[in-house]
This record gives C-alpha cells, sequence and structure tokens, in this order.
C-alpha cells in the first residue's frame, strides 16, 4: 500500500479552513516561535528515529520549513502542535528560533484524531501506538469503530483487529514494536494465557514460525485438536460464499454446507463489532 503524505481530507474535515485565524490572512501561514508551541498532549506518536530527524534538520538549515506546522491557540501565547512534530523537533535541531505555521482552532478530541491521522497516513505509528490512539478516540471520546475507520480511511474491521492487539502480553507488544513478530503473530497468540503467550514467542523468535505455523501451535497450547487431515476440503462455491460474506460483513465467517442444509458462524471480537452486525442484519 503506497504512502500517503499529507493530512489529506482528514484536516479539513474535523477542522474546516473557515475557521482558522492567524496574524496575516484567514487560513494563511505566519512565523511563531518555537519555544512558544508545546507538543500535542495527544500525539500518540511516542518515539522518533534519531537518524530521520538529523537528517530532516540538515534540510532545513539548507532550505528552511517548508511545509508549515499546523497549531492550535491556547493562553498566554502557547500554541499547541497539531500537525508537524517532526518538522518542530527538526527545526530545533537546525538552531531556527521562528517555524511558519497555520493558526487554526481545535478540541481536545480534534487534537487526538488529527495527529492519529497524519501519523497513520504517513506510516509513522508502530501497531501498538495505532491501537491505543484508537482505542482513546473509542473509550474517551466515545467514538464507534466505524467512524474511526472513516477518520482515518480504513476499514472497520482493521479498527477493531488492531485495537485487539492491545490484549496481548507485555512481552508479545514489545516484541511487536520491535519488529520481532508481525500483528498476524500477535494476533494468533491472543487467546492464551500470558505465560503460554511468552512461551510460544520464544518459539516464533528462535525457529523464525510463519503466521500459520503459529496459529497452528496456539491452538495446541489452548488444547484445542488440530483439524484432521483426513477432512475433505472446502469446495470453490462454498470458499466464494465464504469470502463474500466477510467482504460484506467486515469480519471472519465460516460457512459448513451438505445436502441437507448448513451452518453459517459470523465471527466478533467486541460489543461494538457486534453492534454493527446486527445493525446489517437487521
Amino acid at each position: 500500500m503506497p504512502k500517503r503524505s499529507g493530512l489529506g481530507k482528514g484536516l479539513d474535515a474535523l477542522i474546516p479552513a473557515g475557521k482558522s485565524t492567524s496574524s496575516g490572512d484567514a487560513g494563511g501561514v505566519t512565523q511563531v516561535a518555537i519555544d512558544s508551541i508545546q507538543r500535542n498532549p495527544r500525539q500518540p506518536r511516542e518515539k522518533f528515529d534519531i537518524e530521520e530527524l538529523e537528517n530532516l534538520a540538515a534540510s532545513i538549515r539548507e532550505h528552511g520549513v517548508i511545509q508549515p506546522l499546523i497549531v492550535s491557540p491556547g493562553k498566554g501565547g502557547v500554541y499547541t502542535l497539531i500537525a508537524g512534530e517532526r518538522r518542530l523537533q527538526a527545526s530545533r535541531k537546525a538552531g531556527f528560533k521562528t517555524v511558519p505555521v497555520v493558526i487554526r482552532h481545535a478540541t481536545d478530541q480534534q487534537l487526538l484524531e488529527l495527529a492519529l491521522i497524519e501519523n497513520v497516513q504517513r506510516e509513522d505509528l508502530n501497531a501498538i501506538e495505532e491501537a491505543e490512539a484508537y482505542q482513546h478516540l473509542a473509550k474517551e471520546f466515545k467514538m464507534s469503530h466505524e467512524t474511526i475507520a472513516t477518520r482515518v480511511g480504513k476499514n472497520r474491521s482493521t479498527i477493531a483487529n488492531t485495537i485487539r492487539l492491545l490484549e496481548a502480553s507485555v512481552a508479545v507488544k514489545q516484541a511487536l514494536v520491535n519488529g520481532q513478530v508481525t500483528e498476524g503473530h500477535a494476533r494468533a497468540m491472543l487467546t492464551l494465557s500470558a505465560k503460554a503467550q511468552e512461551a510460544l514467542l520464544n518459539q516464533v523468535i528462535n525457529l523464525d514460525l510463519s503466521v500459520r505455523q503459529t496459529e497452528t501451535l496456539a491452538r495446541k497450547y489452548s488444547g484445542q485438536k488440530p483439524a484432521s487431515k483426513k477432512k475433505a476440503g472446502k469446495s470453490a462455491d462454498v470458499n466464494d460464499v465464504e469470502r463474500r460474506l466477510r467482504s460484506s460483513l467486515g469480519t471472519k465467517v465460516a460457512l459448513k454446507h451438505g445436502k441437507k442444509g448448513g451452518t453459517v458462524t459470523i465471527y466478533y471480537y467486541s460489543d461494538e463489532e457486534l453492534n454493527s452486525l446486527l445493525e446489517k442484519l437487521t
């Protein structure tokens, strides 16, 4: 999936340009002292690559800050950063005293949404930072997974699956952040206890197991019997129906079909997902 630059439609959808103010024309660019800009307290990203910041600082020394930062005015001449934290930090490293900004008024919810949109669109967040930001929007601001998905341009099922990663043990989450395992590996271990997750995690890392191998071992750890190898596979027609149902409902669906009928099993992983499914099915 190609990276998307900038905020796209996210910024204007949340804070229309007509509500902007600046020392120049409405919605225009003005210079603001770096020391008067505080970090967005709802910025989901915790760590920044030092080498990338140094490279950006070198570019800024030579060319200046080409893309203005976006800030929200506060009390006492202090501004809260909405978008452009890497540019702000790099400008400090470059020795700049002021930076170009566009001033916008934003609520606490908008501060989180805009910081999240910027980072997700630029693929700057790790999976756990992203999951924590989505959960914050859902819990503090009572946003549905559907609404969050619309804000960041992703599928609702992607939002739900990302939030589920927070159920992983501390060790698994750290391994995911470190790049030792993928999101698929982590999700395969979610049904296990923290101790079992850590035991399986060691095997995954030491043996360089695939996601499919991890899922098989996870079933063994949880006491589930592996599927019989003698059992005939599903027909192409059944697989096609399952695929269409998954696409329509946005979640895992299992279909068992026989001569006298069958069953359809629809999976959900949160109350939010259940409510969404009920709305689609009723």
